[in-house]
């Protein structure tokens, strides 16, 4: 938690943007694992803690942006609950460190926003994620759950953009404490990686760390040698010499702010010719976007310029041909890297995902393509000094993708595809690191980068 008077200034800039009705900001509640009294790690909505900074369950936070005040509506454990958690502090004494003078019982709630109603004042609201919180507005307001989506409040949607995309010194410096982290899971995994184990032996390992260090993974780890596919959740793998294991994993600080690393390392600790070519191809991509970074250019035209590095490289590795503007102009490189060089990360990992990329990641400005691959670009916007990004050029060799788009002959004057098909089992490469924009371009987030090169990678494995 950051000192009161964050918050007090938080939900002041958010009040001058609204300007006017009720802001309800609901907290998130425990989530059973499979029944009610065995939960999921509690997780804070990101809004909610954002702006009232309490990182517990059963809380409203209502704004009324006339009267210039500011509740806490939650309930006091009672003795069932102290016999099982302890003695805990009461909602008064939590809204007391976060600068809420005004607390209630949850049960007055409904009073609060059906007398805002009656007085026809707006109840502004953002799109919930989770199913508990889509009822209880649902009940609260009035409006049929599958119906909400027409009446959240796009004014307050824009407004928390605007605060939250802009990290402060003092969120900068935890991302820096979870990327310092991330160093030391990254660092392990490459001690640990060798042919034999299996995928979750380092999977346990770097969640380890995360839970030694920080408040656990900033999102489910990604731990595999079938690095072709994108979002890799299996574990069971045996390691087997001469694969590549992709590693794309994080942390979260003890103030929920996130860290998102991707390392590719030699099952064996050696990188053959053939993984080197190509690893060396996405670290120049990764290096070379990163020094495009800074205040006033967009992300998407880094992401292009990036699409033509990675397509120069593919040519001299002669799996493409043709002229480099034209191949980007199709989008044939795609069929290696078809999602977005990176996106913001701040309390989330992908940063207000929830409240839709379409205003976090675009705007009037830069609008979203429809090209596969650029269409999967998360964060397309001009960037601002404090905006935090992450980079993480890929290639992939995904076996369904190219027999597609050879059979349906997508790109194939830009595609050597027997050249190719020979790379079916390599697998994928993809190296991540976190940014800030600042006033002068950007810096790499944490104290030290994790080792990239091949040389530092092989050493840090030991070889």
């Amino acid at each position: 938690m950051f000192d009161t008077q964050t918050y007090v200034a938080r939900r002041n800039a958010l009040r001058e943007k609204v300007q006017h009705g009720l802001v309800v900001l609901p907290g998130n509640n425990e989530s059973p694992m499979n029944y009610a009294a065995n939960g999921y790690r509690f997780r804070q909505d990101s809004n909610f803690r954002y702006f009232f900074g309490i990182d517990r369950a059963g809380f409203v936070g209502v704004m009324d942006v006339e009267e210039g005040t500011d509740c806490l509506y939650a309930d006091n454990c009672d003795m069932d609950d102290i016999i099982w958690m302890g003695p805990q502090p009461t909602v008064q004494q939590l809204g007391e460190q976060v600068g809420v003078r005004r607390t209630f019982a949850l049960s007055e709630l409904q009073k609060t926003i059906q007398r805002a109603i009656r007085y026809g004042r707006k109840i502004h609201f953002l799109p919930p994620y989770r199913e508990e919180n889509r009822q209880m507005l649902s009940n609260l307001i009035g409006i049929k759950s599958g119906s909400l989506v027409n009446y959240v409040s796009e004014l307050l949607i824009r407004s928390v953009v605007a605060l939250r995309e802009i990290k402060s010194a003092a969120e900068i410096d935890e991302i820096d404490k979870a990327c310092d982290i991330g160093y030391l899971m990254h660092t392990e995994a490459m001690r640990l990686c060798r042919p034999g184990i299996y995928e979750r032996e380092v999977a346990g390992a770097i969640e380890g760390v995360a839970t030694i260090y920080g408040n656990g993974v900033s999102f489910p780890s990604i731990v595999s040698q079938n690095g072709e596919t994108l979002h890799n959740h299996y574990h069971g793998n045996k390691l087997a010499a001469g694969r590549l294991l992709l590693i794309d994993a994080g942390v979260e600080s003890a103030t929920g702010y996130s860290s998102d690393f991707t390392r590719t390392i030699p099952v064996d600790g050696r990188f053959t010719s053939g993984q080197k070519a190509v690893y060396e191809l996405v670290l120049e991509v990764n290096n070379r976007s990163t020094a495009m970074i800074k205040k006033g250019v967009t992300y998407r035209s880094v992401h292009l310029a990036s699409a033509k590095i990675l397509a120069a490289g593919l040519k001299e590795l002669g799996l493409m041909k043709g002229e480099v503007d034209d191949i980007v102009a199709n989008g044939a490189q795609a069929l290696f890297m078809p999602h977005g060089l990176g996106h913001q990360m701040g309390l989330d990992v992908h940063d207000m995902e929830d409240l839709g990329e379409r205003f976090v990641g675009y705007d009037q400005e830069v609008e979203r393509s429809t090209q596969f691959g650029l269409g999967s670009l998360r964060m397309g916007r001009k960037l601002c000094a404090g905006h935090v990004l992450t980079v993480e050029p890929g290639v992939y060799f995904i076996p369904e993708l190219i027999a597609k788009w050879k059979r349906e002959k997508i790109n194939d004057s830009f595609i050597n595809y027997p050249a190719v098909e020979k790379y079916i089992g390599f697998g994928g490469i993809r190296i991540e690191d976190d940014v800030v924009v600042t006033a002068d371009g950007c810096r790499r987030l944490g104290k030290q980068r994790v080792p990239v090169t091949v040389a530092e990678v092989e050493a840090a494995m030991g070889k």
